[in-house]
């Protein structure tokens, strides 16, 4: 096994002509990193505590005139383009049976469209929104929403060719830029380097928080100062049901007056896997820890005053943030270099050998954020993951394209539309195009008094 022991003694080991190649290292940075990292392993962090009630909107507690005056704020931060949306598109389809972008996938919905179109789609309509809801206040204009799309080496080549071949699936080329996400060498579990060849080390993309250093190192914060862009809406590919660039949930975020802010969903049951927000310290900040953090007692633990489990407040990676606190993160994170350690199967010059992958996660910001918001959403209406293949238990294509279905079928009912099918409406249903309604709304003059035979898309 061909192990490098340390910088200092990869330097002396090696010729003019690999030194060459390292010379696009930042060594310094990555033993930094290393070093810290290794350092963080097993040291005393303060105790968790559930997050206090007054930090989080729940669905029961949010009034009509909450939800109208909170969309129409966001709308008009819309219209002035303080809003820039940032998409994790790093991932390939590889447990679904894609080499792929995860986003080019088609989850087998009546358009067949793939979810970057989806999305795409849905920035669209809410550009349409926004600039109609000021068209009173002043003279209608084009609106613009920013679209950064962070993509990996494996994904990014493709994910480009995929957009243009697709013409930008009616969104302005220069309204969507592509940035990738770093990448870090695998260590052994004593540090040392792996060589993947004799010539190269392994190494392996810095997981979706590496979004931070990526944003400043591409100078796309700077790109969106230079915009006007305030807010930042930060989400995964891999979420069907995604609301980008949410109206609602923007305008609660400006109304808090927070740092950073983040959708949730109410744990299904006690042991469900899935992280959960907390607040670390007394008085500390929340954060988000894994559920392997919760031994039994506290998973089950309930709160007496609401009947809700004490730590019931999922994470589905929906997150706003300020311009100035993503600054404040990039150079936080930077300065502390304390990544993540995942023990993973790393190729080397000497076949696959158990290492570490050094990843940091996009919830690793919110302990640097001075104040932060929660927004409870519904699982049926904001959540559809896309992460397992068909035929495993949870998470599939086809339990994601079901949740569509059933969402849309409501919209389109509530409407005054009718359906009818040939096979039991559980397993069928309508999509509404995103491009005729964003969340429910505006569907009565498609909907009302017509029948649509499902499955099927209505569109424009």
């Amino acid at each position: 096994m061909w192990i490098v022991s340390s910088i200092s003694h990869l330097i002396r080991l090696f010729k003019l002509d690999v030194l060459i190649f390292f010379q696009n290292l930042d060594l310094p940075r990555i033993d930094r990193i290393i070093r810290c990292s290794l350092h963080s392993q097993g040291l005393p962090v303060a105790a968790i505590e559930p997050v206090p009630e007054n930090c989080v909107s729940t669905v029961e507690e949010r009034t009509k005139e909450d939800r109208e005056k909170w969309w129409k704020m966001g709308l008009k931060a819309i219209y002035e383009g303080k809003l820039g949306v940032v998409l994790l598109s790093g991932g390939q389809g590889t447990r679904l049976g894609s080499s792929d972008p995860k986003g080019c996938y088609n989850i087998g919905l009546p358009s067949g469209k793939s979810l970057f179109q989806i999305q795409a789609e849905r920035i669209l309509c809410v550009q349409r929104l926004a600039s109609q809801a000021m068209s009173e206040a002043s003279p209608t204009r084009p609106v613009t929403i920013q679209w950064y799309i962070m993509t990996s080496p494996f994904t990014h080549e493709p994910t480009q060719k995929f957009f243009e071949s697709h013409k930008y699936f009616g969104l302005e080329p220069d309204q969507v830029t592509f940035f990738q996400q770093g990448t870090l060498p695998c260590i052994s579990k004593d540090g040392k380097f792996i060589m993947e060849t004799p010539f190269s080390l392994s190494k392996a993309p810095d997981g979706n928080g590496g979004v931070y250093t990526a944003l400043k190192s591409s100078r796309l914060l700077e790109d969106m100062a230079s915009r006007g862009i305030k807010y930042v809406d930060c989400y995964g590919v891999d979420n069907v049901l995604v609301r980008v660039a949410d109206p609602t949930f923007l305008g609660y975020f400006i109304d808090k007056s927070a740092a950073s802010a983040a959708k949730v969903v109410r744990k299904a049951y006690p042991q469900e896997k899935v992280g959960v927000f907390v607040r670390r310290g007394k008085g500390g900040p929340l954060t988000v820890v894994e559920y392997t953090e919760l031994d039994q007692s506290m998973a089950s633990a309930t709160n007496q005053q609401t009947g809700r489990l004490q730590y019931c407040w999922s994470n589905v990676c929906l997150h706003m943030f300020t311009l100035d606190f993503l600054n404040q993160v990039a150079n936080g994170l930077e300065k502390d270099s304390v990544y993540h350690l995942a023990e993973k199967k790393i190729p080397s010059i000497n076949g696959d050998i158990v290492g570490l992958k050094l990843e940091q996660f996009i919830f690793d910001c919110f302990p640097y954020a001075p104040s932060t918001a929660l927004f409870e959403v519904l699982r049926e209406e904001e959540f559809a993951p896309v992460k397992n293949a068909n035929g495993s238990n949870y998470d599939t294509p086809e339990s994601a394209r079901l949740l569509v279905l059933r969402l849309h079928t409501r919209w389109v009912i509530a409407a005054g539309g009718f359906l009818t099918h040939s096979v039991p409406l559980y397993a069928t249903g309508v999509e509404v195009s995103p491009l005729c309604s964003y969340a429910g709304e505006n569907l009565e003059a498609i909907c009302r008094g017509r029948t649509f035979h499902a499955p099927c898309e209505i569109s424009l």
